[in-house]
């Protein structure tokens, strides 16, 4: 879904549902489509795109910093490739997105948690190697590697 008639719409509510995009993008015109993208860190995003692209320029404009149920939507004309631009700097060796590891997402930890918390003995096979990142005071995340 790409085009001068998509937006971009970021920093999304966890529970956003594609009815609540709809009603707050039809006032601008025809929607062809919309696509809600849940990714293992939040905020939640969405492409939307509309049968004009006049339409999608306008409602960049219109709702752009735009208060949705306490949080500050991005929306902007969507871009080719990824919506937050090239990555940058050099690209990240191992322990990222996949190939040999597990991640475990741990949610609602008590606000007095630290990464000192999360330290774990793993073992995976033969390797004994664990990284853990604390994003928020009551998530954590564990990438256990082979």
């Amino acid at each position: 879904m790409r085009g001068p008639a998509v937006v971009y719409v970021g920093n999304l509510p966890n529970d956003i549902k594609e009815k609540e995009i709809q009603d707050l993008f039809e006032k601008f015109g025809s929607i062809r489509a919309i696509d809600i993208k849940i990714p293992p860190r939040p905020p939640p995003f969405a492409f939307v795109e509309f049968s004009d692209p006049r339409d999608a320029e306008e409602a960049a404009q219109a709702r752009d910093g735009y208060d949705f149920y306490g949080t500050t939507l991005r929306v902007e004309l969507a871009r080719g490739g990824n919506p937050r631009g090239p990555p940058r700097g050099p690209p990240r060796r191992g322990g990222g997105g996949g190939g040999s590891g597990y991640r475990v997402l741990i949610r609602g930890l008590p606000p007095s948690a630290s990464w000192q918390d999360l330290k774990v003995r793993c073992e995976v096979g033969s390797s004994k190697s664990c990284r853990h990142s604390l994003s928020r005071a009551d998530v954590a995340t564990l990438l256990m590697l082979a």
